[in-house]
């Protein structure tokens, strides 16, 4: 019997997972046959502790130490720019305020990114706090700690079934799990986990986010480039190994699933990536898709139901998984341990799962 079963293998339930495991025993269950194998396993890996909504900026700044500090083990520096046209201006202001960017000449742009269009971009803000995530390593390393303290990581263990009788029984790929306690890190699964577990749902929204690969454009070496993005995000790319990753950034409410790109959502965010640069698209190499799940009002998910008081969620991650792991983990692991958190009690609770109570 473990002290506590984990369900889902992403970034949310192997943080909380090694932030437990020094402290009671740890069961994780994947479903795949592999370890962040949906929304984890395709982040555009940035750590910009000013982006998303208050909340997710609070834990991402909490959440800095962790990634800036001490040995700065998964972070190397990347920076972001926005790019606007002359009729965006309102929406580029807000971008900056909201960001923490200053704005820069479009000559100045042009040096960061060389492909920019002058004659269509008329704006442009630049931040140097935004920083890659090496999210393979630190996936592998939580994984590490789970097992190096004797815990438990099951993969191809879809949950079947999950009943309480003064201990959680869940049944996963025919073997049956007891515990405790129970951490919800479904992602876009975790209102099914809830009513697995006879406890109402919060309607959470899984969004697909599609993804292409392109070459590098006009031969460029891209490694130094900054990830940039559309105002208002209505696009984005990013230098992935020696090419370009672009998103049309679509927010498209989906049943969970494995998620795969929408064609003609790509051609949409390509045209719209295209406008602002100087070089077209040719081909793509790749693509893909992720879910993003939110909660109704956009928060993350982070502490104990208040409809089973063995039951816990790290869900709603919306996109900022990895960005606020290493706060919202130690949240999580305060509220199971019995520790007061150290983060702002306002913020602790309005993360709370009892806002939905």
């Amino acid at each position: 019997m473990s002290d506590i079963v984990i369900i889902g293998g992403g970034i949310a339930g192997l943080s909380a997972g090694a932030r437990l495991a020094p402290h009671m025993h740890v069961t994780v269950l994947e479903a795949e046959e592999a370890l962040a194998y949906h929304a984890s396993g395709r982040s555009a890996a940035l750590f910009e502790p000013h982006y998303g909504s208050p909340t997710t900026v609070a834990l991402s700044l909490a959440s800095s130490e962790f990634y800036l500090g001490g040995e700065a083990r998964y972070c190397s520096p990347r920076g972001v720019l926005f790019l606007a046209r002359a009729d965006e201006r309102a929406a580029f202001e807000k971008d900056c305020a909201a960001m923490d960017l200053a704005e820069i000449t479009v000559d100045e742009a042009r040096a960061l990114v060389p492909i920019i269009n002058p004659g269509t971009v008329a704006f442009a803000g630049h931040g140097s706090g935004a920083h890659d995530i090496d999210t393979d390593r630190m996936i592998q390393d939580f994984a590490r700690e789970i097992r190096a303290n004797g815990g438990t990581i099951h993969l191809k263990s879809p949950v079947n079934a999950i009943a309480y009788d003064g201990a959680w029984q869940v049944t996963a790929g025919g073997v049956q799990h007891s515990a405790g306690l129970l951490l919800n890190a479904a992602g876009p699964w975790a209102d099914t986990v809830l009513e697995m577990a006879g406890l109402p749902r919060i309607s959470f929204t899984p969004c697909r986010r599609s993804m292409a690969r392109i070459p590098a454009p006009g031969g460029h070496d891209v490694s130094g480039w900054p990830m940039f993005f559309g105002t208002g995000e209505t696009w984005y790319a990013k230098p992935d190994a020696g090419q370009l990753i672009v998103s049309p950034a679509e927010e498209e409410p989906m049943a969970p699933q494995d998620a795969w790109a929408d064609d003609m959502v790509l051609a949409e965010g390509l045209a719209r990536y295209e406008e602002m640069v100087s070089e077209p698209v040719t081909r793509v190499t790749a693509n893909w898709a992720g879910l993003r799940t939110f909660a109704p009002d956009r928060k993350l998910v982070l502490g104990r139901s208040p409809h089973h008081p063995a039951l816990y969620l790290s869900a709603g991650q919306g996109g900022y998984g990895f960005q606020t792991a290493p706060a919202a983990s130690q949240l999580v692991a305060d509220h199971i341990l019995g520790r007061a958190p150290a983060l702002d009690p306002d913020l602790v609770a309005a993360l709370s799962p009892a806002r939905f109570a």
